[in-house]
């Protein structure tokens, strides 16, 4: 079992940060010029292609085992032995063991875990980042920038929620397309003013919206708080603990929009969709994971951001327990697991297992993708009664109606 002596020891990074005194911290906001806030938020770790939870979060002997290991966390379960750091925060994070989701493919299951309904071709739902920044964005008159960010992938829309709460998509370098440019600020500012003059000839409420939409674009392009997606003013020990890849810079830029009130980003870390040489992927892939996750852990911790946040950590469905021909493992969204974190939420807890060979539920009730969101959207304080009204009249509750996973609830 891994300690908090080795735990430290191995990130050490962020390890003397995590003991820094929390006036230091402090200066490091301070000396930020932008504006600063410790609000509610959630941050959604999206795992696309499908990741073999069976070898991360579950892991079996015998033929539906791989060549790693599992090794005690300080929570009560194992993980694999690539992430020892995340073992040394066990009690900061709870598994599911039992999500059974049903939907084996790409698409439709992305669909379905990011937004809690299964596809259908007369209705597009909105998201969790959509739903959540909607709800949350209400009050924070601050905010100047857009209140659901997708870093580094793509995400899903607002659905009939409206374009307004798609998300705003940047690369984990922080650019956006088009946007900052010279050219493009000269052109929004004379369609403006074209605009103003339409509205007061014609009180189009058309005219009027997409006006509001060009201010929002003009006001995003130039707020003080869109200093997030650069990692300005951070001490070089926080950057070297994220580290120096796509995957870490799009955390460190989470953790910089949160701080600033966003209610909602969304990390993506692709590459999961293992169909061949699984194995010998994952011994480069989890370690990375191990770094990131656990350096964002402790980053929120260091910043008293922690109780105010919900982590999740998913892809669209796990893999098979078979190894196949290829050293690969196929599609698998009969039982698998999620990943759940952040001081809303209770760590340190497994929730349901599987069977021995990983092929179904041994103990618990299934969990889906509406279960997650609900919970999720619990944790926030977000009223899980609520309805809203799609485009074609029919009242829709949020997530779907899922249920609350009562075992990681606080």
């Amino acid at each position: 079992m891994i300690n908090r002596r080795h735990f430290l020891e191995h990130v050490g990074g962020l390890a003397s940060l995590s003991a820094a005194s929390t006036s230091f911290g402090q200066n490091i906001i301070d000396n930020q010029d932008d504006l600063i806030k410790n609000e509610k938020a959630a941050i959604l770790i999206w795992l696309g292609g499908g990741p073999p939870t069976i070898d991360m979060w579950d892991l079996k002997s015998g033929a539906t085992g791989g060549p790693t290991r599992p090794i005690s966390t300080t929570g009560d379960f194992q993980i694999n032995e690539l992430m020892p750091s995340l073992a040394g925060l066990g009690k900061d994070f709870s598994l599911i063991r039992t999500m059974a989701t049903r939907e084996a493919d790409h698409m439709r299951g992305s669909y379905y875990m990011h937004t809690g309904f299964k596809p259908n071709p007369n209705m597009t739902h909105p998201s969790m980042g959509s739903v959540i920044s909607y709800e949350l964005s209400q009050d924070r008159d601050y905010l100047e920038i857009p209140p659901f960010f997708s870093v580094n992938t793509g995400s899903m829309g607002g659905g009939f929620l409206g374009a307004g709460w798609n998300p705003f998509v940047v690369n984990s370098n922080g650019q956006v397309r088009n946007l900052g440019d010279k050219v493009l600020n000269e052109r929004l500012m004379a369609l403006s003013v074209i605009e103003n003059g339409f509205t007061k000839r014609t009180n189009s409420d058309m005219a009027k919206f997409h006006q509001e939409m060009i201010k929002k674009t003009i006001l995003t392009n130039t707020s003080p708080q869109m200093k997030a997606l650069k990692p300005t003013g951070e001490p070089q020990n926080v950057i070297d603990a994220y580290g120096d890849t796509a995957f870490g810079k799009s955390a460190l830029m989470a953790r910089r929009l949160i701080q600033r009130g966003v209610p909602f980003v969304e990390v993506g870390f692709g590459g999961w969709d293992l169909h061949q040489n699984t194995h010998q992927t994952l011994s480069t892939k989890l370690p990375e994971v191990d770094k990131v996750v656990s350096s964002l852990i402790l980053d929120l911790k260091r910043l008293d951001m922690w109780d105010n946040v919900a982590i999740v950590m998913m892809g669209e469905f796990g893999r098979t327990p078979r190894i196949n021909q290829n050293a690969g493992r196929d599609h698998w969204a009969r039982i698998w697991s999620a990943f759940v974190s952040g001081g809303l939420l209770k760590g340190g807890q497994v929730v349901g297992s599987s069977s021995s060979n990983g092929t179904e539920i041994d103990s618990g009730e299934p969990y889906a993708a509406e279960d997650v969101m609900m919970t999720v959207c619990n944790s926030l304080g977000i009223n899980t009664e609520k309805s809203y009204t799609a485009k074609n009249g029919r009242p829709m509750r949020i997530a779907n109606n899922g249920k609350i996973i009562k075992d990681i609830i606080l």
